[in-house]
């Protein structure tokens, strides 16, 4: 089996190549990626690339398709990956996110490829009421990054052709990795907690989030990678992650306290109602992937989270001015004058690299 991952260079890449190679011993695995948060290694005592046969640099919107001959199954994680940045670069996010999918999706269906796996997400729900969201359910996408994803899935879904293309709307990431973000809600109160002792709730903490770990993420494109075509159809959209998981705000500041005493919680009782929650129904993903159901707790995550900061030494209070805010770094990059405004990357950088 060959295997194609966009995105590879990430903060859920590590995990997804870590699965692909315990799962599938005997796959070729090729990344590739723009290479944005390429440097943005933490407490990794070895690049997570090892583990894979070819690493490419490019940008998705230009991946020739000549990369896409012989290969079984693509992994599509690239993406403008947050609110935060796809408030900042909205055209830019629908260019990525979906223009740029649809046609890698396009020309991978051309080339043969038999399995196409879309990261996608459950913020596609948005504003939803306390009932659970089901696949089936109105979506309600109140951002650039969501209606990207929105956009996308209904186009794979328009697709012809034999190529399985499986959809998973992931529940919100968290977890340690080698390349660590810290603006997703439970990796940042983590970090909080150690840094200051203070965890601050900026919302009235009512909010609903479920959530997923990075390992638990990898686990389901792993199943998704060689999906049969009956265990959902040929196109599926499913929630990937698990019901127990979803979550308040207030609760997930309040379960990081309870494993770092003396913590102490904050929340912002008069702030307005939060425009994201949702609580999610992941029970076809149970019945399609009994053996690929998440596995990581709650407490769990937080441990890992505690113990890969402390292994990094970190006790940084400024921490949402540093690489492991995704954000920081793209503007950080054009500031140097490395990335124009479209995020690409800058002709001058290339003839210095030459």
């Amino acid at each position: 089996m060959r295997i194609l991952v966009t995105g590879n260079l990430g903060y859920v890449g590590p995990a997804v190549l870590r699965q692909l190679r315990e799962e599938y011993p005997d796959a070729w695995i090729h990344g590739y990626d723009s290479a944005f948060f390429a440097h943005c290694l933490t407490g990794a005592e070895i690049l997570p690339e090892w583990r894979i046969d070819r690493q490419s640099f490019g940008d998705v919107r230009s991946l020739d398709p000549a990369l896409l001959q012989g290969i079984d199954v693509v992994i599509h994680l690239a993406a403008v990956s947050n609110d935060p940045m796809g408030d900042r670069f909205a055209a830019v996010t629908r260019d990525i996110n979906q223009e740029a999918s649809v046609a890698l999706a396009r020309a991978a269906a051309a080339a043969g490829v038999g399995h196409f796996v879309f990261a996608s997400s459950c913020s596609v729900y948005g504003v939803a009421d306390a009932r659970p969201r089901r696949e089936q359910d109105a979506l309600n996408p109140v951002t650039a990054y969501a209606r990207s994803k929105v956009g996308t899935e209904e186009a794979l879904a328009a697709l012809d052709g034999p190529m399985v293309t499986t959809c998973l709307r992931f529940a919100t990431a968290c977890g340690m990795s080698p390349r660590l973000r810290l603006d997703l809600v439970l990796n940042d109160f983590v970090a909080c907690a150690l840094s200051t002792g203070v965890i601050t709730v900026l919302s009235d903490g009512s909010p609903w989030r479920p959530l997923i770990d990075t390992a638990d993420m990898a686990r389901a494109i792993a199943w998704a990678a060689q999906r049969p075509e009956d265990a959902g159809g040929p196109h599926l959209v499913v929630n990937a992650g698990t019901d127990s998981a979803n979550y308040q705000v207030r609760d997930l500041a309040q379960a990081v306290a309870r494993s770092l005493p003396g913590t102490q919680v904050s929340i912002n009782t008069e702030a307005p109602a939060d425009s994201r929650s949702y609580q999610v129904d992941f029970g076809l993903y149970a019945s399609l992937a009994p053996r690929h159901q998440p596995q990581v707790t709650l407490d769990q995550s937080i441990a890992g989270l505690v113990e890969g900061l402390r292994g990094m030494g970190f006790a940084d209070p400024d921490f949402r001015n540093s690489p492991m805010i995704r954000l920081r770094v793209l503007q950080d990059h054009m500031a140097a004058g490395r990335l124009t405004d479209r995020l690409v990357w800058t002709d001058g950088l290339r003839r210095a690299a030459a």
